[in-house]
């Protein structure tokens, strides 16, 4: 098809095109969703939703979704809000599962952490390494946002428009349009699930000035939770609304979710919430391990076989079960040779990702039954990092006091 430049609406033929170009990039799957307007009921109903969730403390320690314009809206509660030129966006998913990979609900070794399936990346087909020749971590923003402006590009060759791309770091709920864009439905995990991919996406996002046509507006995908509520019933934190009113919107309390606790959540854990932490040390993937719809996804995990991938974000296997000593012997230039570059990390060059993750593996260890743990634990404990010594000394009292109810069970 010849370049238009001077085009600035998609036919349903134009999304197809964008489609197309998005899968040859690599994303599993792609779409294109049309921004309401302001004024109109699915977006006035959009923003209610997420200023009650605000309201109701939901999104915890998160301020960035907080913030908010001279008028006192809600920023992400509203596109064309913060860019009045937005009228489609391109939603493109990749599916970092990996099959044969073992899931964090699965039988591990006494002793060992979890870290969330898509921090296991690292930059194989990049030759990059580390000081000790180790290939480097890969944070999935760098994966996925190079790839968004390639296809970028291709369509300001195409159309004349305005774009702007973004992997988590716009004013964009970009869960709701990939729904808009018909690539599937929003589980009662308050994950976007598909039913051939389930719902282990990264999403990336191009916002762009280009109308869709009515025809090229998509069809919507088919909700298939059904009456099924696995997820709500295996999180360990009630974070999912629907625990308590299992008809509810699909809506988290993010401030008792474990990804939320473990990788946003500043200071110290509440006390009531670390038991269920488990052995939790970075994210948590039980709600999408026990969906239904991730078995029967096209990479689920198979009979077992050798652990690879023809991913883009192939897994580094010390990262699959960690030994909990052995992430807690990593001090230094050993954290920085492990994580620097992963999600873990990310680019901070400060401390704070380094303070929360050993204040993680404090808990991890408390609830791990572990006796061997206590002088690690000890040592921090009485250390000088007051969130960490509080931590640690709630695991060795947790662990000391199960072997002393477990030695008088013994004794009777």
């Amino acid at each position: 098809m010849a370049l238009s430049s001077n085009r600035t609406a998609l036919t349903a033929a134009d999304r197809v095109w964008i489609e197309q170009r998005a899968l040859s990039q690599g994303f599993d799957l792609a779409g294109v969703a049309a921004v309401p307007e302001s004024t109109s009921a699915d977006a006035k109903l959009a923003q209610d939703r997420f200023a009650a969730w605000i309201a109701e403390g939901r999104a915890g320690e998160m301020h960035y979704l907080k913030h908010s314009d001279d008028a006192g809206e809600f920023v992400r509660g509203d596109l064309r809000r913060v860019l009045p030129w937005a009228r489609s966006v391109v939603v493109c998913a990749l599916n970092y599962n990996i099959a044969a990979a073992p899931l964090s609900i699965d039988p591990a070794p006494v002793g060992a952490g979890w870290i969330a399936r898509y921090a296991w990346s690292v930059q194989e087909s990049s030759g990059k390494t580390n000081a000790a020749g180790e290939a480097k971590g890969s944070d999935y923003h760098d994966v996925l946002l190079p790839r968004l402006h390639t296809i970028e590009a291709e369509l300001h060759r195409r159309f004349a428009c305005k774009t702007q791309c973004y992997v988590d770091t716009g004013p964009i709920v970009e869960r709701d349009y990939a729904v808009r864009a018909g690539l599937g439905w929003t589980g009662k995990n308050t994950c976007l699930l598909n039913q051939q991919q389930g719902s282990w996406l990264l999403l990336g996002v191009i916002i762009t000035s280009l109308e869709l046509t009515p025809e090229a507006l998509p069809l919507a995908a088919a909700d298939r939770c059904g009456s099924c509520t696995r997820c709500i019933d295996a999180c360990p934190t009630d974070a999912l609304l629907g625990s308590k009113d299992k008809h509810s919107p699909r809506q988290m309390d993010a401030s008792r979710c474990i990804a939320y606790l473990t990788i946003e959540k500043k200071g110290s854990i509440p006390e009531d919430l670390r038991a269920p932490m488990g052995r939790q040390v970075f994210g948590c993937d039980i709600c999408q391990d026990v969906c239904p719809w991730n078995s029967k996804s096209k990479n689920a995990k198979t009979a077992p076989a050798p652990i690879a991938s023809a991913s883009p974000l192939p897994p580094r296997e010390a990262l699959i079960n960690p030994a909990l000593d052995w992430l807690a012997s990593l001090e230094g230039t050993g954290f920085a040779q492990v994580f620097r570059g992963s999600p873990v990390e990310r680019r901070r060059r400060d401390t704070s990702r380094r303070r929360q993750f050993r204040r993680n593996l404090a808990i991890a260890m408390g609830n791990s039954g572990k006796l061997s743990f206590l002088p690690q634990l000890d040592t921090w404990a009485a250390g000088g990092d007051a969130v960490l010594a509080e931590a640690a000394a709630w695991a060795a009292a947790r662990l000391r006091k199960a072997s002393s109810a477990a030695s008088s069970a013994g004794d009777k």
